[in-house]
């Protein structure tokens, strides 16, 4: 493969215990319209017993895309597959492809035009569940030059995308092979955040990602003390690359909800109270990013849930739970000398539980029930008082007059 110009995409490809899927997989790398000649695979096979390592050896023999084939041990994750990979990686751009999923034909060829057009480092293309669901809100338009804080691409962090390879080698990034889970998240957030920036390809389905028949997938679940790791290392990356602020809060949003919110859920109810317990002093050193400003940007139930174990309240994060568990709906209640809108879940203007009334206020578009719920600041006037200020302002003109 050395002796071979250099390509344009890099194509690593981790597999453990692939078969079948690992034949649609590299089928669909072969059949990019971008060429052979201008692609390389790098495929490691991380101590399957089903076959992949031998079907990698056939297809590397006969395939006309020049293909290097890693055979090790077991490593327990994805990480260090793909670390393998981009070891041995020479294209100017890399792309990661799961074993169990695969390309759409034309997708490499629109991704790289995109990159080398934009002049931007991180390439997203459309997704496609098979037997799955997929991110979809990142994906409403084609963008040259997405805002990585505005346009939705921060709720889409795995590894599936395509990067420079010169951003890669100037921040030394890797995958972190000490997390369980969510490491592609670091991964991609650092180059989304230190790269020259993110485009959208929305316009043509590039990756076809597939839920397996069996069940198993290359990425491990984890316990959720591994999911908390990485949601607290989401956070801290976070923190090191954006200083204080409007951009830092709409970030941490994304651990926030897609990530700690998920460990609070109702289902905890019926959990032990030492996993209950044992989760709310997982969930503590995150407190300090718990902000305002994120506060802000969420949903008043999600916001009580998080801001219940902001302040490691056990008891009153049940009672909401079980508000919420009963699907009962919040009354809409106008609060305060601005009149703003408030839903009143449990704890409303109790001063025992702790919760800020502010944390009840609607500030983003919710739901009562089947009600939709805009953010308001004041109420409209009642009609008597719309009156007096009628005859303020007559009395006001006859006096200048």
């Amino acid at each position: 493969m050395n002796s071979q110009p250099v390509p344009d995409v890099t194509v690593v490809v981790g597999a453990y215990e692939a078969m079948p899927y690992l034949v649609r997989c590299l089928e669909s790398v072969e059949a990019q319209t971008l060429g052979a000649d201008r692609l390389e695979i790098v495929a490691v096979d991380d101590g399957s017993s089903d076959g992949t390592g031998e079907y990698l050896e056939e297809f590397a023999a006969v395939s006309k895309v020049p293909t290097r084939v890693v055979r090790q041990a077991n490593s327990g994750g994805p990480s260090g597959p793909r670390n393998v990979g981009l070891g041995l990686a020479r294209g100017r751009y890399v792309f990661f492809l799961d074993a169990d999923d695969y390309l759409g034909d034309e997708a490499l060829e629109r991704m790289v035009a995109m990159a080398d057009r934009a002049g931007t480092d991180v390439v997203l293309g459309e997704m496609e569940g098979v037997n799955r669901g997929v991110p979809r809100s990142m994906f409403t338009r084609t963008q040259e030059r997405a805002d990585v804080y505005t346009s939705g691409v921060i709720f889409t962090l795995s590894a599936q995308k395509l990067f420079r390879r010169d951003l890669i080698q100037r921040l030394g990034l890797r995958f972190d092979e000490g997390l369980a889970t969510g490491e592609d998240a670091l991964f991609t957030m650092e180059a989304y955040l230190s790269g020259n920036g993110v485009s959208v390809v929305a316009d043509y389905v590039c990756y076809y990602l597939v839920g397996r028949d069996d069940g198993k997938h290359v990425t491990r679940s984890g316990s959720y003390p591994s999911r908390f790791a990485a949601i607290h290392a989401l956070m801290r990356l976070i923190a090191r690359l954006v200083p204080p602020g409007a951009e830092r809060d709409q970030l941490m949003v994304r651990p926030f909800t897609v990530g700690l919110l998920q460990q609070f859920g109702v289902g905890l109810l019926r959990r032990p109270e030492s996993e209950q317990l044992h989760k709310m002093e997982l969930a503590a050193p995150m407190a300090v990013y718990w902000t305002k400003g994120v506060a802000d940007r969420i949903k008043v139930g999600e916001r009580l849930i998080l801001t219940c174990v902001a302040m490691g309240r056990l008891d009153p994060l049940k009672n909401i739970l079980e508000f919420i568990q009963a699907k009962t709906a919040p009354k809409l209640i106008r609060y305060g000398r601005a009149g703003r809108l408030h839903l009143a879940y449990p704890h409303f203007r109790d001063r025992r539980s702790g919760i800020p009334v502010e944390a009840y206020a609607v500030t983003v578009p919710d739901w009562s029930g089947s009600q939709r719920v805009m953010p308001s600041s004041k109420p409209r006037p009642s009609t008597a008082r719309r009156a007096v200020r009628k005859v303020r302002r007559r009395i006001r003109r006859l006096r200048t007059s």
